[in-house]
C-alpha cells in the first residue's frame, strides 16, 4: 500500500507540473503567480514550489523586473526535438513531398526560437539551381517568410521586446534592418495571412510562407515555399496561397493538433 500511494503522489506531482507548464506555454507573454495560481485552482504556495522547480530544471525562465514566467531554453529546445521526432512518424514528409511535386519549389516547415527561424522539415526540388539547407539550421526570421508569419503572431508586448533584444542584420539590401518597418510588414502579414520574403535572405530568392495552426488557432509553426527569381515570382507565390493553407492544416491533422 506504501508504494502505491508513494507511485500516485508522484503522479500528482507530475501532474501539477505539466498542468504549470501547458498554462505558461499558453501565455508567450508570460503569466505571474497569482494569475496562474487562480487559472488552475491551485494553492499559491502549492504552484510556487512548482514554478521554482521548473525554473531550477531550466524549463520555465523567470522575468524577476515583473514576476513573470515564460518558456525556458530547455523546454524550447524539447518542444524542437519533439516536432522534428514527429515528422519522422507522421507522413509530414509524404505531404511536403507531395507539394514540392505540384508546386515544383522547395518547400519546408519551421519554428520560431527567439529571433531564429529553425528549419524542421525540407523537401528539395527537383531544379539544379537551388539552396541547399539541412534540418536544424537556423537562419534571421526578420528576413524570411516563414520567420515575419511567427513573429507577427506573437504577443505584441512579447514581440516588441524580442525584436529590440538584438540588432536585426541585413542579409541583403532588401532585408528590413529598422525595428519600426518590421512591425509595419508584421501588421501586414497578420492582415492578409502570409508571409512574403523578396530576396531579404539570399539575393536572388524569393518566398511565401502561411501559419500552421492547432486547434485553439494559435500559430505553433511555418510552411514555406522559395525558389530563385528566374523561375518564380512573388506573383506565383501569392497564387499558391491557397494551396499552401490546405496543406498546412493537413500537416497541423498529422501532428494531431487541428479539431
Amino acid at each position: 500500500m506504501q508504494g502505491s500511494t508513494g507511485h500516485d503522489q508522484r503522479l500528482n506531482v507530475l501532474g501539477k507540473a505539466l498542468a504549470v507548464l501547458e498554462a505558461v506555454t499558453d501565455h508567450p507573454q508570460g503569466i505571474g503567480l497569482p494569475d496562474l495560481a487562480a487559472r488552475l485552482g491551485m494553492p499559491r504556495q502549492t504552484v510556487h514550489r512548482v514554478l521554482i522547480q521548473l525554473e531550477e530544471a531550466g524549463l520555465l525562465l523567470r522575468d524577476k523586473a515583473r514576476e513573470r514566467f515564460t518558456v525556458g531554453q530547455r523546454l524550447t529546445r524539447l518542444s524542437l526535438s519533439a516536432l522534428v521526432c514527429a515528422n519522422r512518424w507522421a507522413p509530414i514528409r509524404e505531404i511536403l513531398q507531395e507539394l514540392v511535386h505540384e508546386v515544383g519549389e522547395t518547400c519546408n516547415l519551421g519554428v520560431l526560437d527567439g529571433l531564429d527561424y529553425v528549419y524542421i522539415e525540407r523537401i528539395e526540388c527537383e531544379w539544379p539551381l537551388r539552396i541547399h539547407l539541412e534540418v536544424g539550421n537556423r537562419a534571421p526570421a526578420h528576413c524570411l517568410s516563414g520567420g515575419k508569419v511567427l513573429l507577427a503572431h506573437l504577443e505584441p508586448k512579447h514581440a516588441g521586446r524580442l525584436l529590440r533584444s538584438r540588432k536585426l542584420v541585413a542579409r541583403t539590401p532588401n532585408s528590413i534592418t529598422r525595428v519600426a518597418d518590421l512591425e509595419v510588414e508584421l501588421e501586414a502579414v497578420r492582415k492578409r495571412g502570409y508571409g512574403v520574403n523578396n530576396q531579404e535572405n539570399f539575393d536572388g530568392i524569393v518566398a511565401i510562407a502561411v501559419p500552421i495552426l492547432d486547434g485553439q488557432s494559435n500559430v505553433v509553426a511555418a510552411l514555406t515555399m522559395h525558389g530563385p527569381v528566374s523561375r518564380l515570382s512573388l506573383q506565383t507565390c501569392e497564387a499558391n496561397v491557397p494551396r499552401l493553407k490546405e496543406v498546412a492544416h493537413r500537416i497541423s491533422e498529422a501532428w494531431g493538433l487541428a479539431v
